[in-house]
C-alpha cells in the first residue's frame, strides 16, 4: 500500500460515512458499524498496521447550502452536504500520512472521498486512477438517469460529466480522466448510460470478459495501464460486485457476480502491485444481510487487500510490506 507521502504505508485511517439517501433502499447508514463489528480494525492491526479510527462523520458535521438543486436528483441537498463534508475530511486524512479507508454508506460517498484524496495527490504532482468494483457502472447524469438515485451518478460526477457541478462548488476538484476509470464486474448498465460510457472510451470489464479471460488477465491489464501512466490507484469497492451467494446484504442485487475466491485473488493482486493509495467499501446494508455474512466477507477481502495470505507466498519485489512488530 502507498501512503499519501508516497512511501510504504504503516498507518490505516478509517472513517465511516453513514449516508444512505443516495440509494433507493435505506439501511447502508449502518454499514460502518457492521464492518467494525465484523472485526475490520483487528484484522488490519494483526497485519502490522497502526489503525487510526476517526469514527463516523455525523450530521452535525454537515454544512447546508441553498443553491437550486438540479432536476432528477433525489435527496440532492442531503447528498450535497455529505459530499462536501466527506471531501474535506478525506483531504485531511490523506495529508495525515495514513492510507484512507472509507466505510459506507452508499456509493454516493465516493463523490467526496475521491475528490479529497485526488486533491491531496495533485499537490504532490501525482494523479489517481480509479478501479470501480461494482455490478453497476454508476455513470448516469441528471439527464440520463432512470431512477434519479444519486449513488448511480457518482462515477460520472468524478469524471466531470455535466449536471452536478454544485455538489462541491468552490472546492478544488481534480477531474478524473474517463480513461483512468476502470469499471470491473459490471453487469447492469442503463441504456443511455451505456452510450455515454462508449462515447467517453471508459474501460469496462464486464462479467463476460471475466468469464472468458479470467480475473488474472483482466486485472493485470488494468494494473499495467495504471503503472504505465505513473498513477496511483483508488479502489472503490461496492459489495454488490460479488455474487449474491457471497454477499446478500446489499440493496441492489444483480445475479451472476464474481465469486468470493475470485475477489480474494483480485485483492491479492492489488496488494502485490503496491499501487493502492485509498479505498472505499460501500453499499453494505446490514438490514438485508444474512447473519453478518456480507460484512464478514468484506472484512476478509479487505484483509487480503492489505496483505493477509491464506498460505505463505514469495513476496513480489514491487509489493509493499506491512511493518513487523518490534517484539
Amino acid at each position: 500500500m502507498i501512503a499519501p507521502d508516497g512511501n510504504a504505508a504503516s498507518t490505516i485511517a478509517l472513517l465511516g460515512i453513514p449516508v444512505d439517501l443516495g440509494a433507493s433502499v435505506r439501511g447502508t447508514l449502518m454499514g460502518p458499524a457492521a464492518l467494525r463489528t465484523a472485526g475490520l480494525g483487528g484484522v488490519l492491526e494483526d497485519l502490522g498496521y497502526d489503525v487510526a479510527d476517526y469514527g463516523d462523520l455525523l450530521e452535525r458535521d454537515l454544512v447546508w447550502t441553498d443553491d437550486p438543486p438540479p432536476a432528477n436528483t433525489k435527496h440532492y441537498r442531503e447528498v450535497q452536504a455529505w459530499t462536501r463534508a466527506t471531501a474535506q475530511k478525506s483531504f485531511e486524512m490523506a495529508r495525515s500520512g495514513a492510507v484512507p479507508v472509507f466505510l459506507g454508506g452508499d456509493h454516493s460517498l465516493t463523490m467526496g472521498s475521491v475528490v479529497g484524496v485526488a486533491r491531496h495527490w495533485q499537490l504532490q504532482d501525482r494523479q489517481l486512477s480509479v478501479l470501480w468494483f461494482d455490478a453497476h457502472a454508476d455513470y448516469n447524469t441528471p439527464q440520463t438517469t432512470e431512477s434519479q438515485n444519486m449513488h448511480g451518478m457518482s462515477a460520472a460526477f468524478l469524471c466531470g460529466e455535466p449536471g452536478l457541478e454544485g455538489l462541491i462548488a468552490g472546492v478544488a476538484r481534480p477531474p478524473l480522466r474517463p480513461d483512468a476509470l476502470h469499471l470491473f464486474g459490471v453487469r447492469s448498465i442503463d441504456r443511455e448510460e451505456k452510450q455515454v460510457i462508449r462515447d467517453r472510451g471508459i474501460n469496462v470489464v464486464d462479467m463476460r470478459q471475466i468469464d472468458r479471460f479470467g480475473v488474472v488477465d483482466v486485472v493485470q491489464k488494468i494494473l499495467e495501464t495504471v503503472k504505465a501512466r505513473n498513477h496511483l490507484l483508488h479502489l472503490s469497492f461496492d459489495l454488490d460486485v460479488l455474487d449474491p451467494e457471497a454477499a446478500p446484504g446489499v440493496g441492489t442485487i444483480v445475479p451472476g457476480g464474481i465469486t468470493y475466491r475470485e475477489a480474494h485473488l483480485v485483492m491479492e493482486m492489488l496488494h502485490d502491485s503496491g499501487l493502492v493509495a485509498s479505498v472505499d467499501v460501500v453499499e453494505l446494508n446490514p438490514f438485508l444481510d444474512d447473519r453478518g455474512r456480507t460484512a464478514r466477507a468484506a472484512v476478509e477481502l479487505i484483509g487480503s487487500l492489505f496483505g493477509r495470505q491464506i498460505t505463505e507466498r514469495p513476496t513480489p519485489t514491487n509489493a509493499i510490506v506491512a511493518p513487523e512488530d518490534d517484539d
